[in-house]
């Protein structure tokens, strides 16, 4: 549906003038109003993204159309204003009030459509971000993972369908990525959902602590022990035990594991005889197990003993989409956590959100929205809030030092990634993901931009959003 602005002024002429100026060029529904009360009626009677409105004028002015319009419908509404050159101090007035933006007469043409075209984005952003607010709550989520895009979808069709057996899962992927939420999903759709569920942190327990922990030791097995012990093996028994970042673990753990995995028991310290436990074993690791495979450090029949169903997950920055409605899930969370108001991320984060890197996956995108709640003074998120002072819409340009390192041809292939992801991903931007508009703007045939975003990766699809 196009977007709807209203343009408020008491001047006839002006109201003809940039109605027909502005139809072609913006593209969007364009209502006129010749007074401040009439505008208001037309918007408390109407749906608008975007009201253009003069400072001056009788009755109603449009500073007190501009608070009306704010203590009614909050920020939905974005308010640009319109002033003479000698009245610059009240469109600053006019911007502390909340108005977006504000325009000087006599127009420049091409500036006044392009600040238009800014602020109808800033309108677009607000509504998808509240439209995804409310799906994010309702049809997206999966156990606790939220997402809606294509990978995620497949995990979720893997997660159902191991959980339907009792085989040992294996769950891979950086860090942040949410393999905990993975495994805890797995149980929950488990037979043994009604049953313990024991995670273990492998890299945080000292070998020497973690093999009594996993295993539970005898009175008197060492100095110190002077009572039995059970082990979590036990404590997980009919249930399951979630044993993560295992590919931390040293041989001598792995070699204890590998009885577990493939006779079902073990032996406590100083305990002769074995124990039989039924528990599903559900590891996960953000390590190069087939590299460290070859290294020695892992058991490759450790292994393949772990990796029977292997699940996958994504890094964030694979599945844009699903951006938006993960950072409004943990913004609702948060806020209630922290006893907050509920806020709003603006759209410039937002921006820079989907376009960002996020080396540390969704626990990066969570550790920077709870220093937005806590920073921001107003109800929305911005980018300063979260100690962005400039956003951007491409990938970090590659530093001059990595580069000098680099073969001359890798160097130059990743200054043109960094290039590409930048232009094209600010022409995207611009043009909402249209890729022919965007061609058009970049001077090139729509056939020549498609060849150069398929050979860097350059998906239009989150432009879209």
């Amino acid at each position: 549906m196009a977007p709807h602005l209203l343009i408020v002024d008491d001047e006839p002429d002006m109201l003809v003038l940039l109605k027909r100026s502005l139809t072609l060029d913006l593209g969007c529904e364009i209502d006129v109003a010749p007074s401040g009360e009439a505008a208001l009626e037309m918007i408390r009677s109407g749906s608008y993204d975007l009201v253009l409105a003069d400072i001056k004028m009788p009755g109603i002015s449009g500073i007190h159309l501009l608070e009306q319009i704010k203590a009614e419908y909050d920020d939905q509404i974005t308010v640009v204003m319109m002033t003479a050159y000698g009245h610059i101090d009240m469109a600053v007035e006019a911007m502390k009030h909340g108005a977006y933006d504000f325009v000087t007469k006599p127009f420049d043409h091409d500036a006044l459509v392009m600040r238009l075209e800014k602020a109808l984005e800033r309108s677009h952003l607000l509504r998808e971000n509240e439209r995804l607010h409310h799906e994010c709550r309702s049809t997206n989520m999966f156990q606790s993972l939220v997402g809606k895009s294509s990978a995620m979808q497949r995990v979720y069709e893997t997660i159902q369908m191991v959980a339907k057996t009792d085989l040992t899962v294996l769950v891979t992927g950086e860090s942040g990525t949410g393999k905990d939420l993975t495994a805890r999903a797995v149980h929950a759709l488990s037979n043994r959902s009604k049953r313990p569920f024991i995670a273990v942190n492998c890299p945080t327990v000292p070998e020497h602590i973690l093999e009594s922990e996993l295993f539970g030791y005898r009175k008197g097995a060492f100095t110190h022990a002077t009572r039995d012990r059970k082990g979590l093996f036990q404590e997980a028994h009919t249930g399951t035990i979630f044993l993560d970042e295992i590919g931390d673990i040293t041989p001598t753990i792995q070699t204890k594991l590998l009885r577990v995995l493939q006779e079902k028991e073990f032996k406590p310290l100083g305990e002769s005889r074995p124990i039989h436990v039924d528990v599903r074993i559900i590891a996960s690791t953000n390590q190069p197990l087939a590299e460290k495979i070859k290294s020695g450090e892992f058991r490759e029949d450790f292994f393949y003993r772990l990796n029977v169903l292997p699940i996958k997950l994504p890094p964030l920055r694979e599945r844009p989409k699903d951006i938006p409605l993960i950072s409004n899930h943990l913004l609702e969370k948060h806020c209630a956590k922290l006893g907050k108001p509920l806020k709003r991320i603006s759209p410039e984060l937002m921006d820079t959100f989907v376009n960002r890197r996020w080396e540390g996956n969704v626990r990066e995108m969570e550790n920077m929205i709870m220093q937005g709640i806590l920073f921001s003074s107003t109800d929305e998120i911005t980018p300063r809030d979260v100690g962005i002072e400039r956003p951007t819409t491409s990938r970090p340009a590659v530093e001059v030092t990595s580069l000098l390192d680099m073969p001359y041809r890798d160097a130059k292939e990743s200054n043109l990634q960094a290039f590409n992801a930048a232009y094209i991903g600010h022409m995207l931007t611009q043009n909402s993901g249209n890729v022919s508009q965007a061609a058009k703007a970049s001077g090139l045939e729509r056939q020549a931009l498609q060849q150069i975003m398929r050979r860097y990766g350059i998906s239009a699809e989150p432009y879209r959003q």
